[in-house]
C-alpha cells in the first residue's frame, strides 16, 4: 500500500506565540474551527470532535508537544479502521510564523473501500490554514 500524506503550508503575519495559541488553545480552537472539549496541548491528552460534511466521530490522542514548535496528534475515525497522525509544526521566520501540517497515514483510511475516506477528502486541510486559521491569526494579531 503507498503512503499518503497531506502536507500543507502557510505564513501567517502573527509571532509564533499567537499562532501556537490559536492551535492549541481550546478557546480559540472553538472561535476559528472546532470545538473540541477537553482538549489540551499534552502527550497522553485524548480527545474526541465531529466533523467533516458526514460529522464523522473523530478520535484522538495527543503524541508529541514542543512548546511553540509542534503538536502532533493520532488521527482516526470511530465508523472506519485508519489510523494516521496530525503534526502542526511552527518555524519563526522573523515577525512572521510559517506553519508546516502534515497528515499522514491517509493510506490506511482504506479509500477504496470507503469513497469519503479517500486522499483528496483530506485537502480540506488547505481551507483549514489558508482561509480559516489564516482570518483569526490576522484578527487576532491586529494591534500587536
Amino acid at each position: 500500500m503507498e503512503k499518503q500524506s497531506v502536507i500543507v503550508e502557510h505564513t501567517y503575519n502573527a509571532p509564533a506565540h499567537l499562532v501556537w495559541k490559536a492551535i492549541t488553545d481550546p478557546e480559540q480552537l472553538k472561535q476559528w474551527w472546532l470545538d473540541v472539549p477537553g482538549f489540551k496541548a499534552e502527550a497522553g491528552c485524548k480527545f474526541n470532535f465531529r466533523g467533516g460534511a458526514e460529522q464523522h466521530l473523530h478520535l484522538c490522542e495527543v503524541v508529541e508537544v514542543v512548546e511553540e514548535k509542534k503538536i502532533s496528534y493520532s488521527w482516526r475515525f470511530a465508523e472506519f479502521p485508519g489510523d494516521s497522525l496530525v503534526t502542526w509544526e511552527l518555524f519563526p521566520e522573523g515577525d512572521k510564523t510559517k506553519v508546516v501540517l502534515t497528515h499522514s497515514g491517509i493510506e490506511t483510511f482504506r479509500g477504496d473501500l470507503h469513497p469519503e475516506m479517500k486522499k483528496e477528502n483530506f485537502m480540506g486541510w488547505s481551507h483549514v490554514l489558508d482561509k480559516m486559521l489564516q482570518d483569526f491569526v490576522a484578527q487576532t494579531n491586529t494591534g500587536n
